[in-house]
């Protein structure tokens, strides 16, 4: 899979930019604020339709414009042109201009694979964020999972609000609470056995990667969730014993809005006993799995993006992460200077140098 042309449209700190890249390595550079990220940004958003960033997806859209346009030339098993559109509205989505009424039906054809400084929150953060990084990687390569998702989250919102009005108005139907807890029951084992399918996938890789870029230690990915190993009937007896306690507090107390997943070396929670270092070695191994785990499951690599690598890593770890990418996958790498770039690596790469929202590519060897 790979990307040959981006046209971007009022957004961020473009008005109007039109790039070509390389199959293979192109290497994006500039000085912080000038707009690098950026161009990563809108690969990531026309995938997946929403930002890597912190905030709402309408702040892309350059001040003093209405909407903001990305278009690219993408190749999996064929060329097609794909197209997010953003207003403060909302977002439309098209292939080949044709529209797209449900993002499911658009989500899947890009594959994308990020590594950027904010990954680094994967290990220490909340359990939500973990959920969250399950989601958007699972929603990668899985069309009915998103599917699965949605539905989950409006009947757990449903429940959650019966709940509340049943401790007020005790008089109200428990057989609808009833038929409310089956379904988001039904819905949460398929979310649990995707999850769990795709660490198992994960963890067929990731040790090996991890040791590759290391030179030591066994990493291995724990999912931790309340329905993991139990039946449906089972996971309704845990429902109906806590109904008072549910109805008390007016919330779901058990399903997959809790499961979380543990980053362990050498069986030692990373979160609790591994440096800096081994954190980020951890995140960067987990990606290098996904990319394997797609290729195996789709039959193609994704397109692979490593925002600001050089500045998290040390050289020796960079070079080991970068001598474990495949040549044929299309990557994308943003620096602040290209000056600690090896020669080899600057020799086979498309180069482009951002300067206060202007992009330029560079001529090698004065070609």
């Amino acid at each position: 899979m790979e990307i040959s042309k981006l046209k971007l449209l009022n957004f961020r700190n473009y008005e109007t930019l039109e790039l070509t890249f390389s199959p293979n390595t192109n290497i994006i550079y500039g000085q912080n604020g000038m707009g690098k990220t950026n161009i990563i940004e809108a690969i990531y958003i026309l995938a997946l339709t929403k930002t890597f960033r912190l905030g709402h997806d309408d702040v892309v859209i350059k001040k003093g414009k209405n909407l903001a346009k990305i278009e690219g030339l993408v190749k999996s098993k064929i060329w097609n042109t794909y197209k997010i559109i953003i207003s403060p509205t909302g977002k439309r989505v098209k292939i080949d201009n044709n529209k797209i009424t449900k993002f499911s039906d658009y989500i899947t054809k890009i594959n994308v694979i990020i590594f950027h400084p904010d990954d680094l929150k994967i290990i220490k953060d909340t359990p939500m964020t973990r959920r969250k990084l399950l989601n958007i990687e699972i929603s990668n390569i899985n069309k009915d999972y998103i599917i699965y998702l949605n539905n989950y989250e409006k009947i757990l919102k449903q429940r959650n609000a019966y709940l509340k009005a049943l401790s007020t108005k005790k008089s109200l139907n428990s057989d609808f609470l009833n038929i409310l807890t089956e379904n988001l029951v039904n819905l949460g084992l398929k979310i649990v056995e995707i999850r769990q399918n795709f660490i198992l996938d994960i963890n067929k890789y990731i040790s090996d990667y991890y040791y590759k870029i290391t030179n030591k230690g066994v990493l291995f990915l724990n999912f931790k969730s309340e329905y993991k190993n139990k039946t449906k009937e089972q996971i309704l007896n845990m429902y109906a014993k806590n109904i008072s306690r549910e109805i008390i507090i007016g919330k779901t107390l058990f399903g997959p809005q809790h499961d979380d997943l543990e980053f362990l070396i050498d069986n030692e929670p990373v979160k609790e006993f591994s440096s800096i270092g081994e954190q980020k070695n951890s995140v960067i191994a987990f990606k290098l799995a996904e990319i394997s785990n797609i290729k195996a499951t789709l039959n193609h690599n994704p397109i692979l993006i490593l925002d600001d690598l050089f500045s998290e890593l040390d050289d020796e770890k960079v070079n080991n992460i970068l001598n474990l990418i495949d040549e044929n996958l299309q990557t994308f790498i943003t620096t602040t200077t290209i000056n600690h770039v090896k020669p080899e690596l600057l020799n086979k790469s498309k180069i482009f140098h951002v300067i206060n929202g202007q992009v330029r590519e560079e001529v090698k060897n004065g070609k």
